[in-house]
């Protein structure tokens, strides 16, 4: 397993990076965007220790944990952090999904399709798996239509454990 806690992935435009706590900030103004709030839901994450809580429990353990998880998306060009975009292994389901997040200024750029992109990529090139799927709620048509055009197909409804929410589903198949 690739021990993405001291790799990061860059695009053009950007620069995957593991989180730190001292990200609590940008992760403050994500976790509370009300489109986090409708599409992913509201974890009470209203602090800047909440936040670093977040980033503890949440991505940093996943490294520990998985050796990947999800990643500060910065702007090459300023630095500036501008989203989150990872692979999740959850406890319960089968398959490594893909997450993303990007702040309201960031979004309709193309930004998060590039840092899919590369995660897709990572995800199956240099992890070695097979197949990754996408949660997204069934509102949520900008990420829906972001997923369709990664070559993500659409693989009906589920609910995740622990969830009653149905959830629309989505996978990538690694090219053989």
């Amino acid at each position: 397993m690739a021990d993405l806690a001291l790799n990061t992935l860059t695009t053009p435009r950007l620069h995957l990076r593991p989180f730190t706590e001292a990200d609590a900030s940008f992760t403050l103004a994500l976790l509370n965007d009300p489109d986090w709030h409708r599409f992913i839901g509201d974890n009470g994450t209203r602090t800047l220790d909440d936040a670093r809580s977040y980033l503890r429990d949440g991505p940093l353990t996943m490294y520990a944990r998985d050796g990947f998880g999800l990643l500060a998306v910065d702007l090459t060009e300023t630095g500036e952090t501008v989203g989150m975009c990872g692979l999740i292994r959850r406890e319960g389901v089968a398959d490594v999904d893909l997450g993303f997040a990007f702040l309201p200024d960031h979004r309709g750029r193309g930004l998060a399709r590039e840092a899919a992109e590369a995660m897709l990529r990572f995800g199956h090139e240099q992890l070695g798996l097979p197949r990754i799927v996408a949660y997204v709620a069934p509102g949520n048509a900008p990420s829906a239509r972001l997923l369709g055009a990664l070559g993500m197909q659409a693989d009906g409804t589920t609910t995740l454990p622990g969830s009653t929410e149905e959830l629309l589903m989505f996978s990538s198949v690694a090219a053989e």
